[in-house]
């Protein structure tokens, strides 16, 4: 069965009938057919990155287009790249002056093009459970030439017989087979799929090849499009949501302690208690996302809690070490290995549980488990590198932060005694 040949209408001076090869259903780029629809509906555009080609020429935008397929598909983690064809089109160029001496138009032209060389569906058969659809037009001996095509009947309204010939000049003319435009300029589109990397990165390198590679006529222009847009949208907002969140947390911390040193300590520990989670990433072979910011800012909170919790029970120790008259840096230090041994029972039964509620979502394999790994891959690797801060880190800075003022107390306490 040959190939179905669509046709459209070119905006030229003389209006032009275009028809081009196309094959139904099938995407111009190696992208998965679901895919390639959830790109076009959330983005407009079916692959996770396009370039977009404007100018005021079509022979411009087709020479540029093919420089960045050319040029993406030399950038690391693009697995296809595919820029639209400007040309390929066989036109019919319509005389609407001598059609509208036969009282036709532009319109009328166009359908005995469309239905009588092109086909048209007029009903259909059904043969058991097969339905096939009944295509009516000229025989492929009428059309297959464009001597032929300049022979083709056509009744006019007043129900004389032309042929084509007399209202249309049938010529092998090149052309666009379809036009695109957007902020009133003509386009052309280059299509890009990514695999094995992130898409930030990716766009980042592509922006700096076409850059360096391609020139651009006067009155063009270059601009990117696709899923990444989402994400830089959710980085300008993270830019300055992270930013109050983190002062926000300050503030709380500071009316918790009433002391700067501590809520500081708290704060400071934050980014070390990240590092497991972003060695499991890298064990992983995840890159960062949306979804593994999200898991991060979830470490974080429970990173929080855990120095939080950890400073709490390091106070109230070193708290009753004072009331019982063990002021010194012996005290201190017994505060200080009694308030950490404390929290080890309950820290292990918290990172257990964690840990076996995350696990199921990292193993698993169902719909939207890849969103929900990667944001359960933070909070897993965190659960190493977390509880090991809190348990030695926060009491060896608390003993750092507290040993000037108990061997300061300890001093007077020896001048007191000298004094008696």
């Amino acid at each position: 069965m040959p190939p179905r040949r669509n046709c459209g209408t070119s905006p030229r001076s003389t209006m032009k009938t275009a028809c081009s090869t196309l094959v139904p259903m099938l995407a111009n780029i190696w992208v998965p057919l679901i895919r390639n629809r959830i790109d076009m509906l959330a983005t407009g555009i079916k692959s996770p990155i396009g370039v977009k080609i404007a100018s005021a020429r079509l022979a411009d935008i087709d020479r540029v287009a093919q420089q960045v397929e050319r040029i993406a598909r030399t950038v690391p983690g693009v697995s296809s790249a595919l820029a639209e064809r400007l040309t390929g089109g066989r036109y019919v160029d319509i005389d609407r002056a001598a059609a509208a001496r036969y009282g036709l138009n532009v319109a009328d032209v166009q359908s005995v093009v469309a239905s009588l060389i092109g086909g048209e569906n007029i009903g259909e058969t059904v043969e058991g459970l097969a339905r096939y659809p009944i295509n009516v037009r000229y025989p492929r001996e009428w059309r297959d030439t464009p001597e032929k095509l300049t022979a083709l009947p056509i009744l006019t309204p007043g129900g004389s017989q032309i042929t084509l010939g007399m209202v249309a000049t049938v010529r092998l003319s090149e052309g666009p087979p379809m036009l695109k435009s957007e902020n009133a300029r003509l386009s052309g589109w280059v299509y890009v799929d990514v695999r094995g990397r992130d898409l930030a990165s990716t766009v980042a390198d592509l922006q700096q090849a076409v850059a360096a590679g391609v020139k651009l006529e006067p009155g063009m222009s270059i601009a990117y499009a696709g899923q990444f847009e989402f994400m830089q949208r959710a980085n300008a907002r993270l830019k300055a949501v992270v930013p109050a969140t983190l002062a926000i947390i300050f503030v709380l911390l500071y009316l918790t302690f009433r002391r700067f040193d501590e809520a500081l300590l708290i704060m400071a520990t934050l980014p070390f208690a990240l590092t497991g989670g972003v060695w499991f990433l890298y064990a992983m072979g995840y890159n960062l996302s949306i979804a593994t910011g999200v898991g991060f800012i979830a470490l974080a909170g429970v990173a929080a809690e855990f120095g939080v919790i950890m400073l709490l029970y390091l106070k109230n120790a070193w708290t009753a070490q004072q009331a019982a008259g063990q002021a010194g840096e012996a005290g201190l230090q017994d505060a200080i290995r009694e308030g950490a041994v404390q929290r080890v029972r309950p820290k292990a039964m918290t990172v257990a549980v964690i840990v076996a509620g995350l696990l199921p979502i990292m193993v698993g394999s169902g719909t939207g488990s890849e969103v929900m790994s990667r944001i359960a891959a933070p909070m897993i690797g965190g659960m190493v590198s977390a509880p090991l801060l809190s348990l030695f880190v926060v009491p060896a800075a608390y003993w750092l932060m507290r040993r000037r003022a108990a061997r300061a107390v300890l001093n007077g306490k020896a001048a007191v005694g000298q004094t008696e």
